[in-house]
């Protein structure tokens, strides 16, 4: 059974509404996380200067996504949350508490610390839970009559702890090269400092993650497409070559080159899972063309989404173009 138009445009939609939202909001996860690693108070105030005119507007597209996925697809959308209640929990316990300190730290006085550490966290967090979702869909989601076969912690394996860590490792990456891209001075130094570290730990964990699927989790990857589309090994190579470049342009120094191999290197990532899931969109149980809804459904969400989608593109490609350029005189 083949998808029809309406549906394609809805997958297509929600698959760029995903990449967009892992770069935006991996940088300010990113710089969350780095957030925990500094005692200096200084710098700190510098990394949320960074992020302060974007982060909020970020998750707009974590918003588009679950709705979407919503009125589209709803058998993915109800399997979905099925198979990750508990990391859906966390996730927005992770950006509520987030999106709190955010605000109240430069008002806490006494309690700052107690915001600082819940920026911290809610980052690591929210990162975790994100990353170890993608190790368990790399490894199959059981579904039965269109419904979630698994518990609770089905999506909890060593593959998906390191995919979880990895995502971690991955956005502090985005966030120091967005630190390089943004900032200066000591902080540009700072971030420049960690790069090669974040890097060498992302290897790390992919090797681990890769050694753990042929081993101790035999189950991850092995019903995945990429078997049968050899051409599809071409976006990992890209990848790994995209994370040597991060390292070698830190190493000389040129600002606007990190951020944007880094971003190179989730796109062709991102491309190898869509290589490996497709046409599935519940790995390996549920294909696009099996859990869209109706025509009519799809059609009549059509036209609200050529006029918001739009819109909401526009609106954050101003606020990224308003807000070009070095931080120099301080978002905040």
């Amino acid at each position: 059974m083949e998808p029809s138009n309406l549906a394609l445009f809805w997958a297509g939609a929600i698959a760029l509404s995903i990449i967009v939202y892992v770069i935006l909001d991996g940088f300010d996860l990113g710089v969350g996380v780095l957030f925990g690693t500094t005692n200096e108070d200084t710098k700190r105030v510098q990394m949320m200067n960074a992020v302060a005119p974007f982060w909020d507007g970020n998750e707009t597209w974590l918003v588009i996504i679950g709705a979407s996925l919503f009125a589209a697809f709803p058998v993915v959308y109800a399997v979905f949350l099925s198979a990750f209640y508990l990391p859906v929990l966390l996730l927005l316990f992770g950006l509520i508490f987030r999106g709190v300190a955010f605000e109240f730290r430069n008002r806490a006085g006494s309690m700052r610390w107690f915001w600082d550490r819940g920026l911290f966290l809610g980052s690591v967090v929210v990162a975790f839970v994100q990353g170890a979702a993608i190790g368990a869909m790399m490894r199959g989601i059981p579904v039965v009559n269109g419904q979630y076969a698994g518990d609770a912690f089905g999506w909890l394996h060593p593959f998906s702890v390191l995919t979880g860590i990895g995502l971690v490792l991955g956005y502090a990456l985005l966030g120091a090269g967005w630190l390089v891209l943004k900032s200066e001075g000591t902080l540009r130094t700072w971030a420049y400092a960690r790069i090669p570290w974040l890097v060498a730990g992302v290897f790390i964990v992919l090797g681990l993650a890769f050694f753990v699927s042929v081993t101790v989790d035999a189950g991850a990857i092995a019903q995945s497409n990429l078997r049968d589309r050899h051409w599809g090994l071409v976006f990992p190579l890209l990848a790994a070559a995209a994370l040597v470049g991060v390292v070698v342009s830190a190493r000389a120094k040129r600002d606007d080159l990190p951020f944007p191999l880094t971003v190179l290197f989730f796109l062709a990532s991102y491309v190898t899972l869509g290589v490996m899931f497709w046409p599935y969109m519940v790995p390996y149980s549920i294909t696009v063309a099996n859990a869209a809804a109706p025509d009519a459904s799809l059609g009549f969400i059509f036209y609200g989404g050529v006029i918001v989608l739009p819109v909401i593109f526009l609106y954050s490609t101003g606020v990224y173009y308003i807000f070009r350029g070095k931080d120099r005189k301080g978002y905040g």
